[in-house]
């Protein structure tokens, strides 16, 4: 028979779909499965309005058969079928899809979600297949046509035995070459996991005819193989159950399988949207933070399904990287998808379901802090870095959003605060929300200047994480206060009555200050202070740049030598006896008293988590004045 050619520019458009618009070949499974399930779509939507459709919705199924010798796949489906005129118009015309017709003639109508829209995803069948044969008839006719097709070449429509109505496709799948083995799709296992991965929750059952084994009557240790048919997908998704019928146990089997998490995660997030975009979403909080989180590896995204099939495994703009932390899957029949179904068009939908999961995440998170604190601290020890790097990027777009999700550790207990607990406790007298910075709350406890917060009844947060002071930097204020680092200069807590006495203090002592600020060579500046309580010495940054930004900076890639340096002080407790030690010195041994400015500089310096940097030079030091 003379084959019919396809009624467009056939070899150039088939040589595409093949070769360029599907990127994975993996993909056809599932365009052949969603096609089915739009035949059967449809003949259910006959059978409302046609009382002569005499078959339940029960009995409507989607069937694969697979035979490794003839290296055949067959996936067939008992819907609406197709006659000649439908098998010639919808197969023998590249991308028309007859889904795509029925869904816009019958607007109006009910349960008519059919997937299907370009009417290539047939196609994608040659990715894998030398020959395709599809058998199909009509419901309630008796005549059943054949489609048969080796590619670009063309086609042949004729009639054929079919006892049963609906479409049956036929796949030659290719021989193995040394760098395709076409012969992994005539595998059960890798069936199986194709219906997993993409059409899990067509509404239809998927079955398949699959060897199992069991043991022998009457034999403790032999098995015999058996064959039977099994439903490979599970047809409804637990997001579209409602809530309240969903028990925590089923939402956690599902988070652990579906994401091999080998803990529950930490919280469950439901969201229904109906109007502008419809869609629903589930969604998780882990309990802890994969391996590679905070790696480059780490690919963040929720899957995205549309109308129950698999589109991507990970959709990263649905979640904002500062969120990213988030697993779960979002379903919805309104997206506008590309021509392979594999991607998403960037529209006006995407950003509209994005924007709305994104508040729906944090509304969930701010509850979880308020009803189950522990729970909130757990999550915020795993996720938390990541919500303040939120806050510090993108030049802080982002502050309103996070700013309320945050804590710190606090002096007062040693416990997690929020941004809102430290200002709600807070005096009407205190001007500041005081912090400190530090590699850890130990080392943040030998601070000089912490001492004397503690003995004036201020609470300060511990800074302990390389993003912290940057992320205050970036908040500005909150709830009209400023952040004050304890350590900064213009920061002196102590009494008017002090003030003045230290500030004579400091002037009477100017030329032996200026000759150890010489001695040491590092600082801008030595003075004495009254803010210390029983520390003799301190070190205090001026300016925007903290001893700790300094620190962090410093281990940036690059930085080396041209990192910025922060400004600091030597500050000397007034009320110290050191403080006579000195003032002695420089009257009777002024070369003793620059080695005991450099003894000082570095003790200083270690105390405030700063590295010395001639520590041969200090040990000298220090070993020629107990001689």
């Amino acid at each position: 028979m003379k084959k019919k050619q396809f009624k467009t520019e056939s070899q150039k458009l088939l040589d595409m779909m093949i070769n360029s618009i599907y990127t994975h070949k993996e993909i056809f499974l599932r365009e052949l499965i969603s096609n089915a399930s739009d035949a059967l779509d449809k003949l259910h939507f006959r059978s409302l309005t046609d009382s002569e459709v005499a078959i339940g919705r029960s009995d409507y199924a989607i069937n694969i058969k697979v035979d490794k010798e003839a290296r055949t796949l067959t996936v067939s489906d008992n819907g609406c079928g197709m006659s000649r005129e439908e098998l010639e118009s919808n197969l023998g015309t590249i991308a028309k899809s007859g889904s795509f017709e029925f869904k816009r003639d019958n607007e109006q109508g009910e349960d008519i979600d059919v997937i299907g829209q370009f009417g290539v995803g047939f196609y994608s069948a040659f990715m894998v297949a030398d020959k395709i044969t599809v058998r199909s008839r009509v419901y309630g006719e008796d005549i059943a046509y054949e489609w048969e097709s080796e590619g670009a070449d063309g086609y042949t429509v004729t009639e054929c035995d079919k006892p049963t109505f609906g479409t049956e496709i036929l796949l030659r799948i290719k021989a193995d070459t040394e760098d395709e083995k076409y012969s992994e799709f005539l595998e059960e296992y890798r069936i199986r996991s194709l219906v997993k991965k993409y059409s899990d929750y067509i509404r239809y059952p998927i079955k398949m005819e699959v060897t199992k084994s069991r043991k022998k009557e009457g034999s403790e240790n032999e098995y015999e193989s058996y064959r039977e048919t099994e439903t490979l997908n599970s047809m409804v998704p637990l997001w579209k159950r409602t809530a309240s019928e969903v028990t925590k146990e089923e939402y956690n089997a599902f988070y652990t399988e579906k994401f091999y998490d080998y803990e529950p995660p930490l919280c469950t997030v439901t969201q229904k949207s109906e109007g502008t975009v419809t869609y629903n979403a589930l969604m998780f909080v882990p309990s802890h933070a994969p391996f590679n989180y905070y790696t480059k590896d780490y690919e963040r995204g929720l899957e995205l399904y549309s109308s129950g099939v698999l589109i991507m495994e990970r959709c990263a703009d649905l979640l904002p990287e500062y969120f990213g932390f988030v697993r779960g899957v979002v379903d919805s029949a309104d997206l506008s998808l590309n021509i392979s179904r594999e991607m998403l068009q960037h529209d006006r939908q995407l950003g509209v379901m994005a924007k709305a999961i994104e508040k729906k995440i944090k509304q969930e998170l701010s509850k979880l802090m308020n009803s189950e604190r522990e729970k909130y601290e757990r999550f915020f020890d795993a996720f938390g870095i990541q919500l303040k790097y939120g806050i510090y990027s993108d030049y802080g777009m982002h502050k309103d959003t996070l700013v309320d999700l945050i804590l710190f550790h606090s002096s007062k207990e040693n416990k997690y605060v929020s941004l809102k607990e430290y200002t709600d406790a807070m005096t009407e007298t205190q001007k500041y929300i005081y912090y400190a910075t530090g590699e850890s709350a130990a080392k943040i406890e030998m601070l000089p200047q912490l001492e004397a917060m503690k003995a004036r009844g201020y609470e300060v947060l511990y800074l302990t994480d390389d993003v912290d002071e940057f992320t205050l930097k970036v908040i500005g204020k909150y709830s009209d206060k400023e952040f004050k680092n304890i350590t900064s200069e213009a920061e002196d807590l102590a009494t008017d009555d002090a003030k003045e006495s230290v500030k004579r203090e400091n002037e009477d002592s100017k030329e032996m200050l200026e000759l150890m600020k010489e001695a040491i060579g590092k600082v801008s500046e030595v003075r004495f202070t009254a803010s210390l309580v029983k520390h003799p010495v301190c070190l205090s940054s001026k300016g925007e740049l903290s001893v700790g930004m300094e620190k962090v900076l410093s281990k940036m890639p690059g930085a080396d030598e041209g990192a910025p340096k922060a400004e600091v002080a030597l500050e000397i407790n007034s009320s110290h006896p050191i403080s006579n030690t000195l003032k002695a010195l420089y009257e009777t041994d002024r070369e003793k008293l620059k080695k005991y400015a450099k003894i000082l500089y570095s003790v200083a310096s270690m105390i405030s988590g700063v590295s010395v940097d001639n520590p041969l030079e200090l040990c000298e030091l220090v070993s020629e004045l107990m001689i």
